[in-house]
């Protein structure tokens, strides 16, 4: 089945960014998700109405039903520059009839078994190659690629980092179902 990225909706984009122009706090968001452990290496997390699975491949302990958390952070980097990409393109008239994304990351477990206090418990190096049917020439391709690159929020956080914090809320279960 034949695909374009001008099956996006540009219209409601386009709208967006002028409702943002003429009032900057539209722009400003907070997502939240809730992660729930269902047992073993296996939780769920809702966001929004939608879930999302996890679990650890069989020899770090899972039952390999799900990505494990490493392989969704490469989607989440694939998915929002992809949904960049698209947009981008569809805003200067240019169609393609296939895109895929393909990522990969280097991790040295170590870190995360805590086997050496040397090596960082995260990726190493990410990476990822568009691959892409186009109505475009490849130079035209790469300054879309750039630009996606550039302003997708994803990679912009992987890249720069932000600060995370935590902490703990001790609630009582056994109270709730009484």
């Amino acid at each position: 089945m034949a695909r374009s990225c001008f099956q996006i909706n540009i219209g409601a984009f386009e709208d967006f960014i002028r409702k943002v122009q003429e009032n900057p706090d539209a722009a400003r968001y907070t997502f939240r998700t809730v992660t729930y452990w269902e047992g073993g290496a296996v939780s769920r997390t809702v966001a929004r109405n939608f879930e999302i699975k996890a679990d650890e491949p069989s020899d770090l302990g899972g039952t390999d039903s799900a990505p494990d958390p490493v392989e969704l952070l490469l989607a989440s980097l694939a998915t929002c520059f992809a949904i960049g990409f698209v947009t981008q393109a569809a805003r200067r008239g240019i169609d393609f009839r296939n895109l895929q994304v393909v990522t990969e990351g280097d991790i040295d477990l170590r870190g995360y078994l805590g086997l050496d206090p040397a090596v960082r418990p995260g990726y190493s190096r990410i990476r990822y190659t568009v691959k892409v049917d186009p109505d475009a020439d490849p130079q035209v391709l790469e300054e879309l690629r750039q630009l996606a690159h550039r302003l997708s929020p994803m990679i912009e956080t992987v890249t720069h980092g932000v600060p995370v914090e935590g902490r703990i809320e001790v609630v009582d279960s056994r109270a709730a179902t009484n």
